[in-house]
């Protein structure tokens, strides 16, 4: 049996633009992950399986598509034993998906490339490529395309999921950004996120990056007013995150915010 650990994610900023002509909306985003983790258990198998979390589809999916692409059978048992949020917006399904694919490769005759991995990946998500690449990233295009950052990494974040939230679907966030006509000005506020990340050298540079476009959430206010230099929410939601300099703060602001949610004080993390 072989295992990995499969990290959460936040959105550090999400730029959205408009609809694409494949139906996407074209993204600038900051992926960083960190060390909110599930774990991912891989052993050889008759038949693909998947256990320890009734709601899978995505690793199930990511491992048919490995077989397929390699020409094998899918043989193998996976176990997931889940800590991540589900349907958070930190993209537990995502990196569950990745971590499988790196697993179940690393068992094949011919491992596919880095490249191949990663393409293959894309077609399971948007965010699945991310959590094969170390480091934090930024995304393009359909947030896909990823090229790799040089950011602050000693912070420390709380994560804050409101009590009685509810995801809602991620076409549909996007569907109400459309009416709002919310990608207009999408170029000024690319340009504007590009410039913020070239002189993000210490963690509270990281201020400057512009807001979530496609989620807001009152909640934000109390997490800066406990001290985050930096709080948003992340990706579609509802999860929220407060980036903090030091863990006696970021430890008194989680205390002080279960009386609106479950909190998390997490650190940045490089790798699964």
């Amino acid at each position: 049996m072989s295992q990995l650990p499969a990290p959460a994610k936040i959105n550090l900023a999400l730029v959205v633009g408009p609809r694409r002509p494949d139906g996407k909306h074209e993204v600038v985003t900051v992926y960083q992950r960190v060390d909110l983790c599930d774990r991912i258990a891989l052993s050889p198998s008759l038949r693909l399986r998947v256990a320890g979390f009734a709601g899978d589809t995505l690793v199930t999916r990511a491992l048919a598509l490995l077989a397929e692409e390699a020409g094998v059978e899918p043989g193998w048992s996976v176990r997931i034993d889940k800590r991540i949020p589900v349907a958070s917006g930190l993209g537990g399904g995502s990196s569950d998906a990745a971590s499988a694919l790196r697993l179940a490769n690393e068992t094949l005759p011919c491992p596919l490339s880095s490249g191949a991995l990663s393409g293959l990946a894309a077609r399971l998500g948007a965010d699945v490529p991310f959590f094969l690449a170390p480091g934090p990233q930024l995304g393009q295009g359909d947030g896909s395309a990823l090229s790799p950052l040089d950011l602050p990494q000693d912070y420390w974040v709380v994560l804050l999921i409101p009590r009685g939230a509810v995801k809602v679907a991620t076409a549909a966030v996007y569907d109400a950004l459309d009416r709002r006509r919310g990608y207009v000005g999408f170029p000024e506020r690319r340009r504007a996120l590009l410039e913020a990340l070239a002189q993000a050298r210490r963690p509270r540079d990281l201020a400057s990056l512009p807001p979530n476009d496609l989620a807001s959430s009152p909640h934000a206010d109390a997490l800066r007013a406990l001290g985050a230099f930096r709080a948003d929410v992340s990706g579609a939601g509802p999860a929220l995150y407060g980036l903090f300099e030091e863990l006696g703060a970021a430890r008194q602001a989680a205390a002080r915010l279960r009386r609106l949610g479950q909190t998390w004080v997490v650190a940045p993390a490089w790798y699964g």
